[in-house]
């Protein structure tokens, strides 16, 4: 994974260097470049309630004195100060403000210092990279303007980490390489520091974990020699980098180890103090912001009320001597007049209609295409990871029992299945998940939760405990993927909140009817608790309990998820907590135990591969990584196949080999998998067209009927599923 880092001097260089840019001698403005200087000092050091202050001070006395330059600077500073620390709107709103006076003043310096600075903001927050590469660009051409190769080498820094956390490393490692020999030269610790950083990223990527982990270990070295306050959140940043890439090739003591440097740092840097003095900074800048917008209106109504003096002597005029015009005309502009009131309201009820029916038809396929998007690049790369941990188990059957292998396959899947839900659950809302029956042993996929944890429970020193009533059957029959789910959303929340204390996970079987068994579940833990008043709304959508001394951030949708998923169980769940003394939540669900219905599934799962048959697939796939994994798939389970990049080449090959089912990706470039199966139609071919795709099946439904695609699998997905459908189609 790619951590965008920020490189502060292409922002506080815009800081240190405002100063003496003008020639003028008047007081105030001295007095006002003061105040900017002394607001950029305080930045570097984190103080931003001083920052505020002084730039706040300086706004003032640049537009009493109508200096729209020297605003325009306090503006850059103010978005600076609420963008480390508190609303991104509002910092985009101060920057695009100081753009404006800055184009009214036509200043080069200042409009390329404020591009970088919301460059920063769109990429580092992840709000819009490809608009920050925009302003990035747009900032170093104002460089190159100036040539001045310090602000040069940190616009490129910049836009080349833009493209990599965008994961373009083809495009950004051009700009590295440009600024590399001048960063080591002449670039200062955070330049270096930025530098090595991206340099270990780039490695990481092309694995090759040897030059990664030697400039991750030279950014490091940088960080270490920073004594700038402002610079330690990029610190913070390498650490995660470098703790991430030792996770990566299994070096947890290392990772661990820079994980909680990162952690240390960033407590450090964004405290409950700096938030809440940015926050009443900022509530006084609005005020005063408020305050100059009513003073400009004041002035403006004083002019028109002097225009409208000046004229009132000619309005009089004109007034009688329409006068007795208007006496004439009096009962056909009465008539008129309703008549063009009356029209005029419908038109604009029907625009306002049109309007709102065209912003609800945009919202609702803007989040349409959203869904489906992220759906299809997550599933993408899971279907890697499952394929490739099936082929692992399958070319070694010594590690069938591995519970590493277990853990990281029932986190790909758990993984799956958690961001569908999330990013659907306003299908969860209108019932349109639907459990799935599976078979499971409820004490080894505890088992396997707990392992998968194992991590963030050693994290704050906690131990987890699994105590199953030995009156629950071996085997049951349910959902078990988004039982997980909700067992770790729990247990999560759990270790999250209690340091050096124990999660204990309890079922038991409250009674059994028929072959319905009703259990109830218990997570337990020792932690912080949760105050009397905030526990009504603890399972409430975006909700996140303030704690008063330490600040737990999530998205606020864990408990919610776990509720409507109990509640499709048809079960309940309740909470009960006690501060600084623990919390327990219970649910109850029921979960089927028939040995019927258990053989039935387990005789489902089971594909005759003893065929006399031999069937050979087309595999129409672009990505190498699920080549490979489908490829071997197939060959381990007797299937011969042959493996194409694109929709082209399947259509030339068919015309020269016959084969049994053809295996269609959807997603590629050239030419798509639909339009390529329409081709294959087109030529006479029947054969089965089974598309292997990571969109929603429902997303893409008519087009599957449109192109007579016989059948759909999406990724990732079982491969005896995929086996089966193969036989299946063929056989028919």
């Amino acid at each position: 994974m790619i951590t965008y880092t920020r490189f502060y001097f292409a922002l506080l260089f815009c800081i240190t260097s405002i100063f003496g840019m003008s020639q003028t001698t008047n007081s105030t403005n001295k007095e006002a470049k003061a105040l900017l200087k002394q607001a950029g000092q305080s930045f570097l050091k984190l103080d931003s309630k001083k920052s505020l202050d002084f730039a706040q001070k300086a706004l003032v006395i640049a537009t009493k004195i109508d200096d729209d330059l020297l605003a325009a600077k306090a503006y850059n500073i103010i978005g600076l100060n609420f963008e480390e620390f508190t609303d991104y709107k509002q910092a985009i709103e101060y920057y695009n403000k100081g753009l404006v006076l800055a184009n009214k003043v036509d200043n080069d310096t200042v409009k390329g210092w404020l591009n970088n600075n919301l460059g920063n903001l769109y990429c580092y927050r992840k709000i819009d990279f490809h608009k920050g590469i925009k302003h990035y660009k747009e900032g170093l051409k104002y460089s190159i303007q100036h040539n001045d190769q310090y602000e040069i080498m940190f616009s490129k820094l910049n836009i080349g980490s833009a493209y990599f956390a965008v994961e373009d490393f083809s495009n950004g490692i051009q700009y590295f390489n440009e600024v590399k020999d001048y960063v080591d030269k002449e670039g200062d610790n955070e330049a270096k520091m930025s530098l090595n950083s991206n340099f270990g990223a780039y490695y990481n990527h092309l694995n090759n974990n040897q030059k990664a982990e030697e400039y991750y270990l030279k950014a490091v070295h940088f960080c270490e020699q920073n004594d700038v306050e402002l610079i330690k959140s990029n610190a913070s940043d390498v650490y995660n980098d470098i703790s991430n890439f030792y996770y990566k090739i299994k070096n947890f003591e290392k990772a661990h180890f820079y994980l909680l440097k990162h952690d240390e740092l960033q407590d450090k840097i964004y405290n409950e103090e700096r938030l809440n003095d940015v926050k009443v900074a900022g509530l006084q800048i609005e005020h005063d912001e408020i305050n100059r917008e009513i003073d400009q209106i004041k002035k403006e109504k004083e002019i028109q009320q002097e225009k409208l003096q000046a004229n009132r002597v000619f309005v009089i005029l004109l007034g009688v001597i329409f006068f007795i015009l208007l006496l004439l005309l009096l009962s056909l502009i009465r008539n008129n007049k309703i008549k063009a009131k009356a029209n005029s309201d419908l038109k604009e009820a029907n625009r306002e209609l049109l309007i709102a029916k065209e912003k609800a038809e945009e919202a609702s396929q803007l989040k349409t295409q959203f869904i489906s998007t992220i759906s299809h690049e997550l599933r993408t790369p899971l279907y890697g990871v499952v394929g490739i941990t099936d082929i692992i188990l399958d070319e070694h059957k010594e590690l069938t029992n591995s519970p590493h292998l277990k853990s990281l396959k029932f986190s790909a899947k758990y993984l799956l299945s958690l961001v569908n839900d999330i990013l659907k659950v306003y299908k969860i809302e209108e019932n349109q998940v639907i459990l799935e029956d599976m078979v499971f042993n409820l004490q080894d996929e505890l088992t396997i939760i707990k392992d998968s944890l194992h991590f963030l429970a050693i994290k704050n020193s906690n131990q987890i405990d699994i105590n199953v009533d030995a009156n629950i059957p071996e085997i049951l029959v349910g959902d078990k993927i988004r039982l997980s789910q909700i067992f770790i959303n729990l247990i999560s929340n759990s270790l999250k909140f209690t340091n050096e204390g124990n999660v204990t996970v309890k079922a038991d079987l409250i009674e059994k009817i028929g072959t319905k068994c009703y259990l109830k579940f218990q997570v337990i833990d020792n932690g912080i608790g949760i105050a009397k008043q905030d526990q009504e709304k603890v399972f409430d959508k975006f909700v996140q309990v303030y704690r008063k001394e330490d600040d737990y951030q999530g998205t606020g949708l864990g408990l919610t998820i776990v509720k409507k998923m109990v509640e499709l169980f048809n079960g309940t769940i309740n909470l009960e907590s006690e501060e600084n003394v623990g919390t327990t939540i219970t649910f109850t669900i029921p979960l089927e135990s028939d040995v019927t219905k258990v053989k039935s599934i387990i005789n489902n799962l089971d594909v005759d591969l003893s065929i006399k048959k031999e069937y050979k697939i087309l595999v129409v796939e672009d990505n190498k990584i699920n080549q490979v994994v489908t490829k071997k798939l197939l060959e381990n389970n007797h299937f011969k196949c042959q493996i194409v990049d694109d929709g082209y080449a399947a259509l030339d090959l068919i015309d020269k080999v016959k084969f049994d089912a053809i295996l269609m990706d959807i997603n590629m470039p050239i030419i798509n998998g639909f339009d390529t199966s329409k081709l294959i139609r087109q030529k006479g071919i029947t054969i089965p067209i089974i598309a292997v795709t990571a969109f929603d099946k429902q997303d893409i439904e008519d087009k599957i009927i449109d192109a007579q695609i016989d059948e759909v699998i999406v990724k990732p997905f079982e491969s005896h599923k995929l086996f089966e459908t193969i036989k299946r189609l063929v056989d028919k």
